[in-house]
């Protein structure tokens, strides 16, 4: 009996075509402090949930609705959104960002999504009420009939990539972090590619 493939792809870097959280940033005095924050968790220098806490409480000043303005004209990689556009039953998106803020993009895709998960209230962030283990992610999708393939770029992607079947290291925006390159089956430079490869797994 042949398995059925699903593709569970990271969001930031991945399928959008510039990292989320320094765009919102452009919001307010703190976007050389984000963008540092951003750069050193892709690398792995600082753990991702530490990171995202602290970037969270940061742009926490900036307006819900005004981030949702921002993340609705994110660019997206056209290859790649065509692919899950064309399968979206066989496709999920695991991103660590928030629910309340990326559902614009969530909603352009039209797949399943796990994400991280906020209170907010009047239009602002309250906190942070569960940061996304990309693992988990992974195990949900996973039974006997399933083959899961992972694709990301980050630091955050290596516990999606030991959980997956097959694991592709994405440098689409920005080289992928030397832990995901460790950790990956193969590796796509652009969009095209990487469909490509993942058409024949």
């Amino acid at each position: 009996m042949t398995r059925r493939t699903v593709y569970c792809f990271d969001l930031d870097g991945t399928i959008t075509d510039a990292e989320i959280l320094p765009l919102i940033a452009a919001e307010t005095d703190l976007e050389d402090e984000i963008t540092a924050l951003t750069k050193s968790t892709i690398e792995g220098a600082i753990p991702f949930d530490t990171s995202f806490r602290l970037r969270c409480r940061l742009l926490a000043e900036v307006p819900v609705s005004r981030v949702r303005e921002i993340t609705s004209t994110v660019p997206l990689n056209a290859d790649i959104v065509r692919f899950i556009q064309q399968r979206p039953d066989d496709c999920a998106i695991a991103t660590g960002n928030l629910d309340l803020w990326v559902q614009p993009i969530l909603d352009r895709l039209g797949c399943r999504a796990f994400t991280s998960t906020a209170l907010s209230a009047d239009d602002v962030l309250w906190g942070v009420t569960d940061t996304l283990y990309k693992a988990d992610a992974i195990e949900a999708l996973q039974d006997d009939d399933t083959l899961v393939v992972a694709v990301g770029d980050g630091m955050n992607d290596v516990p999606m990539f030991e959980a997956a079947d097959v694991a592709v290291a994405f440098g689409g925006v920005h080289p992928p972090a030397e832990a995901a390159l460790d950790a990956a089956d193969f590796v796509a430079m652009n969009g095209a590619g990487l469909c490509q490869l993942l058409n024949s797994l």
